[in-house]
């Protein structure tokens, strides 16, 4: 998404709702000229920034870990111990998430001191896998809900969000 869409959508975006930009190495400036113009209120890194680089701007962000078998989340949050959240995604060379690849959700299932945060590979059909193996906080979609390369169903969103309600509403259920 370009700038200007994002402004768009900056004004369309209610109170108490969180805009979150999506960062991958960003050029210096870069994030400055969007929080010009966007009112973020989290940031969300999905390179190799180092934690100077994600706590310079001064608002809660979210570090995207890549997800390969020798990776251990805890060991990637002591490098980032201010992160509101750590989002795991697939490890892939050649690009930064959006490959609508799963790795082993059984990898998130740890005991963190912030938020974690599943993506890679979801889909309605098995979000709430992926959510049980993991004990995941929460699930970050993108190609799941998508018909073509960066197009977005909104059918295929509100099924997502509906099978994600349906998973809390049976663990709620389950832990009564």
């Amino acid at each position: 998404m370009g700038i200007s869409a994002a402004v768009a959508v900056g004004r369309e975006v209610p109170l108490l709702v969180d805009l979150v930009g999506v960062f991958v190495d960003p050029v210096p400036g870069q994030v400055e000229t969007v929080l010009d113009q966007v009112p973020l209120t989290i940031l969300q890194f999905h390179g190799d920034e180092t934690r100077a680089a994600c706590e310079q701007f001064g608002l809660p962000y979210i570090k995207a870990i890549r997800m390969k078998p020798e990776i251990d989340p805890l060991k990637a949050l002591e490098s980032h111990p201010k992160a509101a959240a750590l989002l795991l995604d697939t490890f892939c060379e050649e690009v930064h998430g959006g490959t609508g690849v799963a790795f082993d959700w059984h990898q998130a299932c740890v005991e963190s001191t912030v938020p974690i945060i599943v993506a890679g590979g979801l889909r309605v059909a098995n979000v709430a896998q992926a959510l049980h193996q993991s004990g995941a906080w929460g699930v970050d979609v993108s190609t799941g809900v998508e018909t073509g390369p960066g197009e977005k169903n909104a059918q295929m969103i509100v099924d997502f969000c509906n099978a994600v309600r349906d998973y809390d509403t049976q663990r709620q259920g389950e832990s009564a």
